[in-house]
């Protein structure tokens, strides 16, 4: 059976690039799943996790990762380019390290719902503002009479709609 070469990136550093690799677990949305040697091509996105790989030699490592984009090309590379990531032995601390990503990524994901529901409130109260019956300018050219200001539409200064 053949090898794998796993090459896993940041934007500015290869975390890992190891040529003798017997096989890759990883996770995307649908859940765990595994790469050996002569898998076919695929590309799936990885959510924060821990990515797990055996080398020839029997020695298991793992990079813990804010996501990413997972692809297997010729089936025999495959590369992992993530935001961030952290190589390491000790599973448990990895582990901790992507729980910490993953609330991470769940506050902003949070405050942005939240940002943008006040701009959609801001924006239907400025419309609302805008499309007062009454307003110059508003679109809508009579709006009925305020507070006995004047008369209403279609009426005389008397009331009974004839003249003087």
């Amino acid at each position: 059976m053949g090898s794998l070469h796993l090459i896993i990136t940041t934007p500015t550093t290869v975390l890992v690039n190891a040529p003798e690799v017997r096989s890759v677990r990883a996770e995307d949305e649908s859940g765990s799943f595994g790469v050996l040697a002569g898998h076919t091509d695929l590309l799936t996105v990885l959510p924060a996790s821990v990515v797990r790989w055996r080398t020839e030699d029997g020695a298991q490592h793992f990079c813990a990762l804010r996501g990413g984009l997972m692809t297997v090309e010729g089936g025999d590379l495959v590369s992992i380019a993530c935001r961030e990531g952290t190589v390491g032995d000790d599973i448990e601390s990895l582990e901790a390290d992507v729980a910490r990503l993953r609330s991470t990524e769940i506050d902003a994901e949070r405050r942005a719902r939240v940002e943008q529901m006040r701009l959609h409130a801001r924006a239907v109260r400025q419309i609302m503002r805008y499309l007062r019956p009454g307003r110059v300018g508003s679109g809508v050219p009579f709006g009925p009479a305020r507070n006995g200001s004047g008369p209403a539409r279609g009426t005389g200064s008397d009331g009974g709609g004839g003249g003087a």
